[in-house]
């Protein structure tokens, strides 16, 4: 088994909020996060796929195309974005990083199969401190 991984960086801004929480719960567990001015990231996305190498052209899956399916599906709608507000497959998704990482997966999983290659994991770097790396057996959260 052979993984191979694809990355992109783009920047985006969101809020983590639970709109059925007061202003004093969501500053007590998001802090700074829960900011009603928003803030942003500049966000590195990894996307790492596994199989077999094809003996014809010696890849996993054509790293072309993934990165031409990874900015049409993800990277054209979360570039410049607010995550709550801009991005379609995050409408009514907390936007936590972990959260974020789930629907990334979800919006590639079906076309990575339909290039031949199977997803095995999402990373996404929120800061330099801090990723999440999703593997795909979760549901996201509210």
């Amino acid at each position: 088994m052979v993984y191979i991984t694809r990355k992109e960086i783009f920047s985006a801004a969101h809020k983590l909020v639970r709109h059925d929480w007061s202003d004093e719960k969501n500053k007590e567990v998001f802090g700074k996060c829960s900011n009603e001015n928003w803030h942003g990231h500049n966000y590195t996305v990894y996307i790492t796929v596994k199989g077999e190498v094809n003996p014809e052209t010696g890849f996993v899956i054509n790293l072309t195309e993934v990165s031409e399916v990874l900015h049409r599906k993800v990277i054209a709608k979360v570039d410049h974005k607010n995550l709550n507000l801009d991005v379609d497959f995050m409408q009514g998704i907390l936007p936590s990083t972990e959260n974020f990482a789930i629907a990334i997966w979800n919006e590639l999983e079906e076309s990575i199969k339909l290039l031949g290659g199977v997803l095995h994991c999402i990373k996404v770097q929120e800061t330099e401190k801090n990723y999440v790396e999703y593997f795909g057996t979760l549901t996201q959260n509210p």
